[in-house]
């Protein structure tokens, strides 16, 4: 017992009170070390849209293709394939095409059965019988159960039995729920963990139905991006997050994001609007917004020098006499002079009913229930950084200086850099977040935005881009860590500053869209970094050219996918047409790798030595056992 200490052993022997409990544990923990290592599967940059990244869920970024292919290929060819898999993705929107073709009958229904049976059961074979049951939909667990473990013997009495089962669950109409949770069920098996490296919010449509999906998946984890950040500070109540949340809703018509999902009317603000600038248009809208963010924004600033931003207070840039902006790059004119709230002399001062507004739309952020329960879930899956399977996982970057040196942020007094200031920004998180602390607020703030948060890693031109017409002003300037990127010895230095193997740990990066037209690759360093920018939002692909990337890491290696634009769930529905992917071959491992070898498989060592104490100290007497 020298390595656990007595104490740790009786509370473990109340667990397992007896060697025969103790040694049936151990024999289960070693044969799953045993197991290959599961599937993960890496998406990024969400941002709203919800068909896309519903699509990518539902075939795990071409995973269950490859699967069907593999078993079906020589059987059905390669568009009944496609075909089955449609099954998959969508099956009860599929089935009820089938039906209406008059293409359903009761031979169809089992041959869909069967094959989704053999693609279960050779999915299953790399998990255990009971990690297997714990992802079935309960209502059919018995019965998914039994198909998914037939054994031959002299007579074929099971395969009877399994034939008696298909035939009554046709029989009795209960076909089509089956393939429902057949196919529900094939999606969980495929992919073992499911990472999301951050910004789920903005830009789409949809990013409520999109947390809702998330809500649904058993075994998944988030990297906060800096969209996240923004809405997580808004929902806390920090003022001049909600005003950015809601400046980017009416920038890309996201009004029923708001207003339909979280039942936050925009009506308190275009009635504004019409008092205070006389209309309340798209542009009008604009303003009012970057207005009230200017001028929360600047007391922030001024209240924090530490964050290094004074050249980010734009209202005192302004020549209110002749509606200039002196700029670094020299002096523009302003694109309008309609400024109703802003005092010359005190320019970062709320107005009475600016104050009103601002005050009335924080409530409503705090109040929505169900963008708590939203942003809960995404601060309870969450965290700024993870390091998984030797693995860096993060959104933005890790801020450096040009000479290559991690970069330092002041706050509350003291500097942070390194691995420190992303774990200091989990404790803002979680002092924003969980308490309310005001003090935390401003520093959601900069992370969402800042030069040197690991989520933001840019200057952004949010006053340039809404009042000075010269677009080479907009440009935004960005971290020296986007730089440096391609440096090996750079992004070693990053994975030893988090306890990694720099020759054999991987940065695993989104939030920068890679432009494939201008001949930009997804790899970095060397092979040591990969951006997995998802692409989804549609705003981007024109400048990028494709969809995006996602990351497939299974127990023959690391593969990334690259996406075509999705066409929709009609497209799919009507001529089986999935999401065009390409697989893009990153690392071979040369023997294949199991849990023993994963992070989880270390935990379980840990756990199996454990029980050898136990079991030791059982049979030396040292501990009593409760037979």
């Amino acid at each position: 017992m020298k390595e656990f200490d007595r104490e740790y052993l009786e509370l473990l022997a109340e667990k397992y009170p007896n060697e025969a409990a103790a040694c049936s544990e151990l024999i289960n923990l070693s044969s799953i070390l045993a197991l290959p290592k599961g599937t993960e599967h890496f998406i990024s940059d969400l941002h709203g849209e919800y068909a896309a990244v519903s699509h990518i869920l539902n075939n795990c970024s071409g995973v269950i293709l490859e699967k069907v292919l593999r078993l079906f290929r020589e059987e059905l060819g390669e568009s009944r394939c496609h075909a089955l898999c449609s099954v998959i993705y969508y099956p009860q929107e599929e089935l009820d095409i089938l039906r209406e073709r008059g293409e359903l009958d009761d031979a169809a229904l089992r041959a869909i059965i069967e094959h989704l049976r053999v693609l279960t059961e050779m999915l299953s074979s790399k998990y255990t019988r009971s990690y297997v049951r714990h992802r079935m939909p309960q209502e059919w667990a018995f019965v998914l159960d039994e198909l998914l473990h037939i054994q031959r013997d002299e007579d074929a009495n099971q395969f009877r039995y399994r034939d008696a089962i298909i035939s009554a669950i046709v029989d009795s109409g209960a076909a089509e729920s089956l393939i429902v949770a057949m196919a529900t069920l094939i999606k969980r098996l495929a992919v073992d963990r499911l990472h999301v490296v951050g910004d789920i919010f903005d830009r789409g449509p949809d990013p409520a139905s999109i947390i809702e999906r998330l809500m649904e998946h058993p075994n998944m984890d988030i990297q906060w991006g800096n969209h996240d950040i923004l809405w997580l500070g808004a929902g806390a109540g920090c003022p001049a997050s909600v005003l950015s949340v809601l400046r980017i809703s009416v920038d890309y018509h996201n009004e029923a994001t708001l207003e339909r999902d979280y039942g936050i009317s925009l009506r308190q603000l275009t009635d504004f609007c019409i008092r205070v600038y006389g209309d309340a248009e798209q542009k009008t809208l604009h303003q009012a917004l970057t207005v009230l963010g200017a001028k929360l924004e600047g007391q922030i600033i001024q209240r924090h020098p530490g964050y290094g931003m004074n050249d980010r207070l734009m209202l005192e840039r302004v020549d209110w006499q002749n509606y200039t902006v002196a700029l670094d790059s020299g002096v523009y004119p302003l694109n309008t002079r309609r400024f109703p709230t802003i005092d010359p002399a005190e320019p970062y001062r709320l107005s009475p009913e600016e104050q009103d507004l601002v005050e009335e739309y924080v409530s409503m952020f705090r109040e929505s229930k169900t963008l708590r329960q939203h942003l809960d879930f995404i601060y309870q899956k969450g965290s700024t950084y993870l390091t998984w399977n030797g693995n860096l996982l993060f959104h933005g970057c890790i801020p450096l200086t040009e000479e290559g040196q991690f970069a330092r942020v002041r706050h509350g007094g003291k500097w942070y850099a390194g691995r420190e200031l992303l774990d200091y920004a989990d404790a803002v998180v979680t002092a924003a977040w969980v308490r309310h602390d005001e003090s935390a607020f401003d520093m959601m703030w900069y992370l969402w935005c800042g030069f040197d948060s690991p989520f933001s890693g840019r200057t952004f031109h949010t006053f340039e881009r809404g009042y000075v017409d010269d677009k080479s002003t907009w440009e935004e300037p960005k971290n020296p860590y986007f730089k440096h990127w391609e440096n090996e010895e750079m992004v070693s230095m990053i994975l030893r500053e988090f306890g990694l193997d720099p020759e054999a740990g991987r940065v695993i990066n989104g939030h920068t869209p890679v432009k494939v037209r201008k001949g930009e690759s997804p790899i970095k360093a060397g092979g040591k970094l990969f951006i997995i920018d998802g692409g989804f939002c549609r705003a981007y692909q024109p400048t990028t050219g494709i969809a995006g990337y996602t990351l497939i890491y299974n127990s023959h290696g690391l593969r990334l996918k690259s996406h075509r634009p999705f066409e929709g769930v009609a497209r799919v529905l009507a001529d089986n047409a999935d999401m065009e992917s390409s697989s893009i071959p990153v690392e071979a491992f040369p023997v294949r790798r199991y849990i023993a070898d994963t992070d989880s498989g270390r935990n379980l060592e840990q756990r199996r030595s454990a029980l050898k104490a136990l079991i030791r100290a059982f049979r030396e007497g040292s501990i009593a056992q409760n037979k």
